[in-house]
């Protein structure tokens, strides 16, 4: 079996969608998750991109909307990524922290309260 540059692509498109998932669940930061989300988008503009010149290498026409479809979806993640980081910024100007802690349960000491 021999590895084209296409299969090439497809595979390390897969590999950064792999990657970006396993950041997305285990980084606790915020910002790493919303970088972790980019990163697995990348991969999947690149896969989204293989398949289209894989079409285009068995002999089917061209077609441009997959590639619309590709850069549309690349400008979607360039303005939800600000949103997330604008976001953010605003629970670190709010709260002083950009993580969210749940608040520690009150203490019943057994005064006041229904009985």
């Amino acid at each position: 079996m021999t590895l084209t540059i296409t299969s090439l692509y497809g595979l390390l498109g897969a590999a950064l969608v792999g990657l970006g998932l396993y950041g997305l669940l285990v980084q606790p930061h915020p910002l790493r998750k919303i970088l972790a989300f980019n990163v697995m988008g990348g991969g999947l503009f690149l896969v989204f991109g293989v398949v289209v010149r894989r079409g285009a290498a068995a002999g089917f026409p061209a077609d441009p909307v997959p590639q619309a479809f590709v850069i549309t979806a690349i400008m979607m993640a360039l303005a939800g990524t600000a949103l997330a980081v604008a976001i953010m910024l605003r629970l670190f100007a709010e709260t002083g922290r950009v993580t969210l802690r749940p608040e520690p349960p009150a203490s019943s000491d057994g005064k006041g309260g229904d009985s």
